[in-house]
C-alpha cells in the first residue's frame, strides 16, 4: 500500500485521523489530512475501491465520503454531487416523504403520530416528526400510503372532536416552509379514447405528455367505463399543459394519426406571487384586494366602496341587496317599515 505524502500510515477504515492537541476546528483537520477515510460497501471493496454509485449497489450500503472544506470568496463551502444527494434521500427514507401543513393550530406531535395513520387510512408504519412551524414530515414505507396522502388535497385530523385542517404536499430537496411546492397530483381524462388503448402501459405513455403517471382509476382498471380513461398524474403546476396528444399507429409510410383530447378533471392552481397552491395570480387577494370576501373588507360589506375600490355615496347609492322605493323592481311590494330605536351614535350626532 502506498504511503501518503505526510509520512504517516493511512488510518484504518472506519477511524478518523487523530485531531492535533493545539486548537483547530474540524474543517482545518480535514484540510490538513490528505487521507480522509471512506467507508466502502462490500460491492465497492470487491471492485477495487471504486466508489461509483452505478450498478446494482444498494443506496443503503453506499457511504458518502467526508467532504473537505473549500473557501469560495472567503466563505467556507461544502460541495456534494447530485448522485450523492440521491443516495442521501434513500438513506434518510425520504423517497416517499410527504409534507403535512396545518392551517390553524395542530395537536401535539405525540398525538399526531397516532391520529394521522388512523384518520388518513394508512396501512403500513410511518415515521412522523415536526419539521418546522405548522409543518410535519411524514415518511411512508409503502407507495400505497404515499399515494393515499397525495391523492387528497386536505385531511381533517380530529382530536377530542376538535378538527384540524391538514393539507399534504410532496416533499423534495427544495422544500421551503415559506413556499408551497409547485408539484401536485391531478386527474386527467382521455374522452372518446378507443377501448384498446385503455391499458395501463398505453395510458401512461399518453399521460407522460402532461406529467409523471401515477395510477389509473378503478373504473378504467375494471373496464366499466369504455367511453373514457382516467389517469392520476404528478404535474408541475407552472408548466404549460397540452390540450391534446397525437397518437400514431403503423410503420413506415403506413401510419395513421389521431388527435386525442386531454381533459383536466382536477388540477390545483398555483399563485406565483405568494408561492401557494389553491389559487392563481388572477384570484390572489394580495394582488387584487377587491376580491377579498366582504367579511374581511367591511367597507365593501357596507356598500361604501365599489369592487374596484372607488367610494360610494351611501345616501344616493344603497347596496344592491337592499331594496328601496327607487330600486325596487316593478311588481314587488316592499314590507312596511319596522320602527327601531336610534343607536347611540345617532343620538350623539343629533345633540347640538
Amino acid at each position: 500500500m502506498a504511503i501518503p505524502a505526510t509520512g504517516r500510515p493511512p488510518p484504518e477504515v472506519g477511524h478518523h485521523p487523530p485531531i492535533p492537541a493545539h486548537p483547530l476546528n474540524y474543517s482545518n483537520v480535514l484540510k490538513s489530512s490528505p487521507t480522509i477515510p471512506v467507508l466502502s460497501s462490500p460491492e465497492t471493496a470487491n471492485n477495487g475501491g471504486n466508489s461509483s454509485h452505478c450498478g446494482t449497489t444498494s443506496p443503503m450500503s453506499i457511504s458518502i465520503p467526508i467532504k473537505p472544506i473549500v473557501y469560495l470568496h472567503g466563505e467556507p463551502t461544502v460541495r456534494f454531487e447530485k448522485k450523492e444527494v440521491e443516495v442521501m434521500i434513500h438513506q434518510q427514507e425520504l423517497n416517499l416523504a410527504v409534507i403535512g401543513k396545518f392551517s390553524h393550530g395542530w395537536p401535539e406531535i405525540g398525538l399526531l403520530r397516532t391520529l394521522i395513520p388512523k384518520q388518513c387510512g394508512l396501512k403500513a408504519e410511518v415515521n412522523i416528526g415536526l419539521l418546522c412551524d405548522r409543518h410535519v414530515l411524514i415518511r411512508c414505507t409503502i407507495a400505497e400510503d404515499y399515494d393515499t396522502l397525495m391523492s387528497r388535497q386536505t385531511f381533517e385530523i380530529k382530536e377530542k372532536n376538535k378538527p384540524y385542517l391538514m393539507r399534504t404536499f410532496k416533499w423534495d430537496v427544495t422544500f421551503n416552509p415559506e413556499e408551497e411546492t409547485r408539484f401536485a397530483y391531478g386527474w386527467i381524462s382521455f374522452p372518446g379514447l378507443p377501448p384498446h388503448f385503455h391499458g395501463e402501459s398505453s395510458l401512461f405513455s399518453m399521460a407522460a405528455s402532461v406529467g409523471k403517471p401515477i395510477s389509473i382509476d378503478s373504473a378504467t382498471r375494471n373496464k366499466t367505463r369504455p367511453s373514457s380513461a382516467r389517469v392520476k398524474v404528478e404535474v408541475d403546476l407552472l408548466k404549460v399543459h397540452p390540450k391534446s396528444v397525437l397518437i400514431q399507429v403503423g410503420e413506415g409510410a403506413e401510419i395513421t394519426s389521431t388527435q386525442q383530447r386531454i381533459r383536466y378533471d382536477f388540477l390545483p392552481k398555483y399563485c406565483t406571487n405568494r408561492k401557494l397552491q389553491g389559487h392563481d395570480s388572477i384570484g390572489c387577494w394580495k394582488l387584487n384586494p377587491e376580491l377579498r370576501p366582504n367579511k374581511e373588507n367591511p367597507a365593501v360589506a357596507r356598500g361604501l366602496t365599489t369592487a374596484a375600490g372607488g367610494e360610494k355615496n351611501p345616501t344616493t347609492e344603497p347596496p344592491p341587496n337592499i331594496h328601496t322605493p327607487e330600486n325596487t323592481p316593478a311588481g314587488i311590494s316592499l314590507p312596511p317599515e319596522v320602527p327601531r330605536k336610534p343607536t347611540q351614535f345617532e343620538i350623539a350626532a343629533a345633540k347640538p
